[in-house]
């Protein structure tokens, strides 16, 4: 056989070098024909295939090379990035490791292996990896910014900002102002996380989620105009973008504009934007097209919180059978205990959490719904002070319990109750004399809570400061007034659970004293 030349290798290098895929795949193949245990014709047919998006191909070449020639680290961590492409984990990992036992410094491949296991949720894994990297290369800012997203993914906000701003010392560049506005948006934070998204978009980034993004922390802080402009732009950018014409559509359905909602929401394909869509169909009272999207809907959604608030509502309404039986009699739902540790060491929790709430670097965020009061923005319960995290500790205790107390109930509700209790939100609503918040239900939520810290009219005969549930409200169209409701005037350490399919409102009180409480969403994970 004979033997393959110099020239002929260097020729495949240079087709390579200048992007000429196709002829490299073409003629490594003959190549190959004739000299079957070349090992680097195998690794460029590999790269060129890989170039060429055809990754199963791709893998198989660099799996020909390795049996030749196992000894090459390049080759090892090539096959593990293809096999990483397939979702094929396990092998990916094994082949990053091979990499570095056969080459100890190979940064590249302890970043890519905790790429890996960040992928599995292998977080501790995967921060050792990325620390490996970093003891090799100090100012691999990727590795950085990777270890700020796990902590986070875990909450520890703090950390991560530390990190991503560490990342943006080292390289400034858009998605590092992006990761750094996410956290703080996270913290609650909206006038850092609106100055660094608006910094990501000034580096020349054009990505629809950067704009999007920017948009929605507008709108919570109040600043309408220029929300609804960063809004529309995400949009233009990428008229296709899933999430940029949902974010769009959320801003036009919470400000009234029902018609251009349903536009965006139906562009968008995104979450639960069928049941947003049905939501302004009934609110523009265009109730045959409601019920025969209803209809279609109960037939492939069996867990959805928000059409059964839908759907109950239209049966009450026009005394029809409820066809969606996720939750059937949901003020049966409703849950009012008292937490131990708000009332144990003479209320020592209660003042903790109170102090921070009125101390704490927290933004407000603007809710139309809310009068004569303010709301906290970011999650509560993923913030540092220890007094959030006890109080969610105690929670998760409550739910657990709550979860027990119905589990012989056959219903969606119960049956798909959330396994891993996680607070998808939680925030803080302070009122003052007057302040009320108008009926609504919490659309993202699966269960939904409040934790009272300090009533108005604590002990006292009149429903003023209370809580009001029903299976009406958000001034849904009406054709009678025979809704169930429940009311209930709460204590200082209570807690109240109810589905978040019920709708509730706060009754207006005239008391100089301070309505506080500590408002919360959990949902199961997304299958």
């Amino acid at each position: 056989m004979k033997q393959l030349s110099q020239q002929q290798i260097q020729q495949l290098v240079m087709l390579h070098q200048q992007g000429r895929h196709d002829q490299v795949i073409q003629e490594a193949t003959r190549l190959i024909a004739g000299h079957p245990r070349e090992f680097i014709l195998f690794n460029l047919l590999g790269v060129s295939l890989e170039s060429k998006g055809k990754l199963l191909e791709a893998a198989t070449a660099y799996q020909k090379a390795l049996k030749i020639n196992p000894n090459i680290p390049e080759l090892q961590f090539n096959l593990g990035a293809m096999l990483y492409a397939q979702n094929k984990f396990e092998e990916a990992i094994q082949h990053y490791q091979k990499a570095i036992k056969l080459n100890a410094n190979f940064v590249e491949a302890f970043f890519n292996l905790g790429i890996t296991f960040q992928s599995q949720g292998k977080f501790d894994n995967a921060v050792k990896a990325y620390k490996n990297a970093l003891s090799i290369q100090p100012g691999f800012y990727e590795a950085i910014t990777n270890i700020g997203t796990i902590k986070q993914l875990q909450g520890d906000l703090d950390g991560a900002i530390v990190l991503f701003e560490k990342a943006i010392k080292i390289h400034e560049d858009a998605k590092g102002h992006y990761n750094l506005a996410g956290a703080y948006r996270n913290q609650g934070i909206l006038g850092k996380a609106i100055q660094h998204f608006k910094r990501a978009i000034d580096l020349g980034s054009n990505e629809p989620d950067f704009y999007s993004d920017l948009g929605d922390a507008l709108w919570h802080d109040g600043q309408i105009k220029e929300a609804n402009n960063f809004l529309r732009l995400a949009v233009e950018k990428d008229p296709d973008h899933s999430r940029a014409n949902y974010q769009l559509a959320i801003f036009l359905y919470d400000n009234e504009n029902y018609d251009e909602a349903i536009k965006y929401f139906s562009a968008s394909r995104f979450e639960d934007y069928q049941e947003r869509s049905l939501y302004c169909l009934y609110k523009l009272k265009r109730f045959d097209e409601f019920y025969q999207q209803l209809q279609k809907l109960i037939s492939v959604k069996n867990r959805s919180p928000f059409l059964a608030t839908l759907s109950t509502h239209y049966s009450q309404n026009f005394n029809h059978e409820d066809l969606y039986q996720f939750c059937p009699n949901p003020l049966n739902f409703i849950c009012h205990e008292k937490i131990p540790a708000l009332i144990e060491n003479d209320s020592k929790l209660v003042r903790e959490l109170l102090h921070d709430i009125n101390t704490a670097n927290i933004s407000e965020r603007k809710q139309s719904r809310l009068s004569f009061g303010v709301q906290s923005s970011g999650n509560l319960f993923r913030r540092k002070e220890p007094s959030f995290q006890k109080l969610a500790d105690a929670l998760k205790l409550m739910i657990k319990n709550y979860r027990t107390r119905f589990a012989n109930e056959s219903c969606e509700f119960i049956k798909s109750f959330p396994k891993k209790i996680e607070f998808s939100s939680s925030w803080f609503v302070k009122m003052q004399k007057g302040g009320h918040l108008s009926s609504h239900i919490h659309e993202d939520g699966w269960i939904s809570g409040a934790v009272y810290l300090s009533i108005p009219n604590e002990n006292s005969s009149s429903n003023e400061g209370a809580i009001q549930l029903s299976t009406h409200g958000d001034n849904y169209p009406k054709m009678h007034d025979n809704f169930p409701e429940k009311t209930i005037l709460p204590e200082v350490g209570d807690v109240i659970f109810f589905p978040s399919s019920v709708f509730h409102r706060t009754i207006p009180f005239n008391s100089t004293k301070e309505r506080i409480c500590i408002a919360f969403d959990l949902r199961p994970e997304t299958k």
